[in-house]
């Protein structure tokens, strides 16, 4: 009798069917941690955008004038090759000199990941699943 060497074919598909069942349960998990990391990212892009608030009322004496394009050089965070958020301060010419409200709203593959705003009072929030900053305020450490 002669011993053959390898893989019958339904050994070869058992383990292809192992892998597909294995992908199909890490993918969704391995895409929600990409989100997660991606969030993280625009909330330190924030939390930098908001010191360079500070640093331009220290120079100018007020927020007058502050704009995210003379302070940040953009409107939209993009850390990984494409945009993730997009940007928007409050009006600094109507109450210059006390508050800001700088909002991240999720766009491209963030969409859906909600909302994220800091203000001038270090206050930090995320709408979790609302792209429109609207509803509850959620802390920034929370999943």
């Amino acid at each position: 009798m002669v011993k053959s060497k390898g893989f019958t074919l339904i050994e070869l598909m058992i383990v292809v069917a192992i892998i597909a069942i294995l992908a199909m349960i890490t993918y969704p998990s391995y895409q929600e941690y990409v989100k997660r990391t991606k969030r993280v990212e625009a909330q330190t892009e924030l939390l930098g955008i908001g010191q360079k608030l500070v640093s331009y009322k220290l120079a100018n004496g007020s927020f007058y004038g502050a704009s995210l394009s003379n302070i940040y050089g953009r409107t939209t965070i993009n850390k990984s090759g494409s945009d993730t958020y997009n940007l928007n301060l409050s009006s600094t010419t109507n109450n210059p000199t006390h508050t800001w409200i700088l909002t991240a709203t999720p766009t491209g593959s963030q969409v859906g990941n909600g909302a994220m705003v800091l203000d001038s009072n270090g206050k930090q929030c995320w709408y979790k699943g609302k792209d429109d900053a609207t509803g509850t305020c959620l802390s920034w450490t929370d999943k």
